[in-house]
């Protein structure tokens, strides 16, 4: 098995080092592509000098593709994808980075489990200075569990299952072709997950409770530049896709596609009222509030994030226990 680390960029030079190095670092071999979005910083000067020194010392891992224009994060994404030659794609934005043993690690749950095409671990939160601000939520049994494919998109869809953000996550480089890559229509808002949910009808799911990724937390993110009613209108798409991709054996178990929506106003409600947008509050509130429905899902959701709930339907399909 061999890995392919994309790391797509954007003017963020400095970042972009710290994430190359991580990608070289791994305890096992990997090829390492990054996609330029045609920065304007020195980025292609650095990237074509590095490229020029390992390759003097026998080192052909470094593969370095460059936009004509400016295309967005989606489109970097695809064009990494394309141009790497590994059967797994670990992605990587240049702001985040990966621990040494990332790869080694999923590698060897991967090989537990080869129906699997998609790979998901516990990632850190840390800040400018690399100070560890959180950690995601560890989901499930053991050091290692799988997922059929058959109760992913019913796991997505209640919230059992989230996959993460790129950092997080790998996949099957097949799986990824065959859904035909990223939408760029989403503009770096939940085109992640979107592609997370194609991905996951081609086979099974892994997921790893041991922290293997750094996410870096600050102001210049991209996801910062989406509105409240941006995300909550593109929380609602992903909800309605994931909904139609649910296995039938589950039908008689999920919530209507009503209810799902009331209780993504009544979430977003909440987090207007958590920070006090007063302006948003007006906007938004409707009568999901008033959903009973709406509140029973609000309160599993929680009581999925903060418990072992969750552990109730996984126990049996541990990996590595």
């Amino acid at each position: 098995m061999k890995f392919s680390v994309v790391i797509t960029t954007y003017n963020r030079l400095e970042f972009l080092k710290r994430a190359i190095a991580s990608a070289l670092k791994q305890t096992i071999p990997c090829e390492v592509v990054i996609a330029d979005d045609c920065s304007l910083d020195d980025t292609q000067s650095y990237v074509e000098g590095l490229q020029q020194q390992l390759n003097q010392g026998g080192d052909l891992r470094l593969v370095y593709y460059r936009s004509a224009t400016n295309m967005g994060h989606a489109a970097m994404v695809n064009a990494g994808v394309e141009r790497s030659s590994g059967d797994w794609i670990k992605f990587l934005d240049d702001d985040d980075y990966l621990a040494p043993n990332c790869l080694e690690e999923m590698a060897k749950a991967i090989a537990l489990r080869p129906q699997a095409v998609i790979a998901s671990c516990v990632a850190a939160q840390v800040n400018e200075n690399e100070e560890e601000l959180s950690r995601t939520t560890e989901l499930g049994p053991g050091i290692a569990f799988y997922v059929p494919q058959a109760d992913i998109h019913y796991g997505m869809l209640m919230e059992f299952l989230p996959f993460g953000t790129p950092v997080q996550v790998a996949c099957s480089r097949d799986a990824f072709l065959q859904t035909g890559g990223w939408d760029s229509n989403l503009d770096t808002n939940c085109d992640d997950i979107d592609s997370w949910i194609r991905i996951a009808q081609f086979g099974d799911a892994i997921f790893l409770n041991q922290c293997l990724a750094y996410r870096t937390i600050w102001t210049g993110a991209c996801n910062q530049k989406f509105s409240f009613f941006q995300r909550l209108d593109t929380n609602m798409l992903m909800k309605e896709k994931i909904y139609a991709l649910v296995d039938a054996k589950h039908h008689g178990n999920i919530p209507t596609l009503e209810d799902t929506r009331n209780y993504l106003y009544l979430h977003w409600t909440l987090v207007a009222i958590r920070t006090k947008n007063i302006r948003h509050i007006r906007e938004i509130i409707n009568t999901s509030i008033l959903s009973l429905q709406a509140w029973k899902l609000l309160i599993i959701a929680n009581l999925v994030r903060r418990s072992h709930y969750r552990n109730l339907h996984l126990r049996k399909f541990v990996l590595i226990d």
